[in-house]
């Protein structure tokens, strides 16, 4: 079922919550610049299994509201809490891929983990997406200066080369048409101020130290976008985490390996 949720006076997000009487709940968050629709080869495993999945498209993307302001990890962390507080959700996992890792990074630590039992962090953009003085692991900042200027000079393309980027394996046309569709979805502003986010955002060092419920790091060894290296420093920060590479796999590992990705998460819920 898809509905939306008001999450500020003017703003509302969309979600899809399929097989809302699953015996287990898990919330998954979209990185950039898709919807909760990057998810759908996980939602039609996991509901034949029982699971309650909820999909939120983030503010600015896919179905939601795209207001020109709000696209910082504190707001959309506070996205999440007012979806967790209007459906009563307790004792759920936390999913975040890419970006999304990030927010749920955010969220564990600025609302204190709220109702979550356990998180799963997929090519997570933490604890820096960019390289900095004191942290050699992340892309170029001249990387995301190129996103930002094509977003606003030829999305479609910015899109489209960023694409190519996303998956080590190679697959059908009608995927990565389908895939970018999914980005145009986004708003070009919305697009470009996640951008801004990945170079001014500095916090995740510190919120990955304040986690403290059980994490599953799951990670390409071939990721381009988030490189591997991200995942090994969460591993460090968060207590009571475990990492698994994923050896054929770029950032879009829950395609790239969808049936290992799907296993690994199931047998880490059930744990």
């Amino acid at each position: 079922m898809g509905f939306y949720v008001k999450v500020e006076e003017d703003v509302q997000v969309y979600l899809e919550d399929i097989n809302e009487n699953g015996h287990k709940t898990i919330v998954f968050l979209h990185g950039w610049p898709g919807s909760h629709e990057l998810f759908e080869y996980q939602y039609n495993d996991l509901i034949k299994k029982g699971y309650r999945c909820i999909g939120i498209d983030q503010r600015g993307f896919g179905k939601s509201d795209r207001p020109v302001n709000g696209y910082d990890y504190d707001t959309l962390s506070d996205d999440i809490k007012a979806v967790v507080d209007e459906l009563k959700l307790k004792d759920f996992i936390l999913l975040g891929h890419s970006t999304g890792g990030a927010i749920a990074i955010r969220y564990m630590n600025r609302h204190k983990g709220y109702g979550v039992d356990k998180l799963i962090l997929c090519a997570a953009a933490a604890p820096s997406l960019i390289r900095r003085p004191y942290f050699p692991y992340g892309i170029k900042r001249e990387d995301v200066y190129q996103i930002i200027e094509g977003t606003y000079s030829d999305r479609p393309k910015m899109l489209k080369n960023f694409g190519d980027t996303f998956f080590y394996k190679k697959h059908s046309k009608w995927f990565m048409e389908w895939f970018l569709l999914l980005g145009l979805q986004a708003a070009s502003w919305a697009t470009a101020e996640i951008a801004n986010t990945w170079l001014d955002e500095e916090q995740l060092f510190k919120d990955m130290e304040k986690i403290n419920v059980p994490t599953l790091i799951t990670h390409g060894i071939h990721d381009r976008v988030c490189l591997f290296p991200l995942a090994e420093q969460q591993r460090k920060l968060i207590k009571n985490s475990k990492l698994i590479k994923f050896c054929n796999s770029g950032h879009g590992l829950f395609y790239d390996e969808k049936d290992k990705f799907n296993k690994e998460i199931m047998d880490f819920i059930e744990e």
